[in-house]
């Protein structure tokens, strides 16, 4: 009879900050997701195309979102299955070769990120009066 009047958790607040964790471990990657494109160009590109397009072309939002979802879905489940990351996935199926072309592209890609991301923070500066050194 005893264990039956115990029905609730022994420690509520560790319940709950299970429940959080457990909830930011599935949402967690969409939240990176959806502002992973939010960086000092991406924001830029997204002024000018608002001030050139307005409203006209806010609908690509909505399948662009589809897409990024799907896209993170797969990548998530490729990874689980095979226990691989990218570039040993593509290593394994195309070879030595595609594989160190496509990560230099990957890395002078990333390399153009960094540096806009530079410029970004040195524009920021010089708005609040930093000099542009």
């Amino acid at each position: 009879m005893a264990a039956t009047e115990k029905t609730g958790p022994k420690n509520p607040s560790r319940s709950l900050w299970t429940r959080v964790s457990i909830f930011l471990a599935v949402v967690g990657p969409g939240i990176i997701t959806a502002n992973v494109d939010n960086d000092a160009g991406g924001l830029t590109t997204y002024s000018q195309a608002g001030a050139h397009f307005g409203f006209m072309i806010l609908w690509v939002v909505i399948p662009t979102a589809i897409l990024l979802m799907m896209i993170q879905e797969m990548v998530n489940r490729m990874g689980v299955v095979t226990g691989q990351g990218l570039s040993d996935m593509i290593h394994e199926r195309f070879g030595v070769k595609p594989t160190s072309y496509i990560m230099l592209l990957v890395l002078g890609t990333n390399f153009g990120n960094v540096m806009a991301e530079v410029a970004g923070i040195a524009s920021a500066g010089e708005l609040f009066g930093l000099p542009p050194s």
